[in-house]
């Protein structure tokens, strides 16, 4: 299993420390959310945040745009660091013309769905994806529980990707642990994003690794 930490659960306080820990996991990626308190009810962080977390973290940057028109900040975006830039698609009026730009920037392009979006709106896209991020709670906030139908849009975009042939990945954001990690690893899931479940545990490196045993 694929593992993105999310840096929103990390301690702003001591983020150097957080993500030097990150370095030293098992992480495959290191996931940012980004929130303008406009699409989202909440606030995050910004390209500062993001270009002084890219100078000293050794994993990739999984950035997760959770704002109005990502379609504007994506060479800005580019050169903070990023290597995947996920968009949502209930906030690209031109979904296409943005999953383009990003490819042409030199990123690998996601699409995120929101809990009540449904599967089959990536139907005319899914081929020209590297991941598709399904959140499996509502965007804004850390420490949600797990929408349980979650699970089953995992199973419907994993029978999507195998039709049309697509190599897109399918990553879930929100309340996942050691016990909805392996419900969603038996749906087809293939990269997982947990906040609370690995920076607000004793043992960052350890979750880290509960979580890439999972098969």
């Amino acid at each position: 299993m694929l593992v993105s930490p999310s840096l929103l659960s990390a301690n702003f306080a001591n983020l150097s420390s957080d993500i030097e820990k990150i370095n030293q996991s098992e992480a495959d990626y290191l996931h940012l959310d980004v929130m303008d308190g406009v699409f989202v009810p909440n606030i995050s962080f910004g390209f500062p945040v993001i270009e002084a977390v890219s100078e000293i973290c050794k994993k990739p940057l999984d950035v997760h745009l959770m704002i109005v028109e990502p379609q504007k900040w994506i060479e800005r975006l580019k050169d903070c660091g990023a290597e995947i830039m996920n968009v949502h698609l209930e906030a690209c009026l031109h979904l296409d013309r943005t999953v383009n730009a990003i490819h042409e920037a030199g990123m690998k392009a996601g699409v995120t769905l929101n809990p009540a979006t449904p599967v089959s709106l990536l139907e005319d896209i899914i081929e020209q994806l590297d991941l598709v991020l399904l959140m499996s709670v509502n965007p804004g906030f850390g420490g949600q529980k797990f929408i349980q139908n979650t699970i089953k849009k995992v199973k419907e975009l994993r029978n999507l990707i195998e039709k049309t042939n697509s190599k897109a990945l399918i990553e879930v954001d929100g309340g996942v642990n050691e016990n909805t990690g392996k419900l969603l690893a038996e749906a087809g899931a293939d990269i997982l994003v947990a906040g609370n479940y690995v920076f607000k545990s004793e043992n960052i490196l350890e979750r880290i690794h509960i979580l890439k045993m999972i098969s």
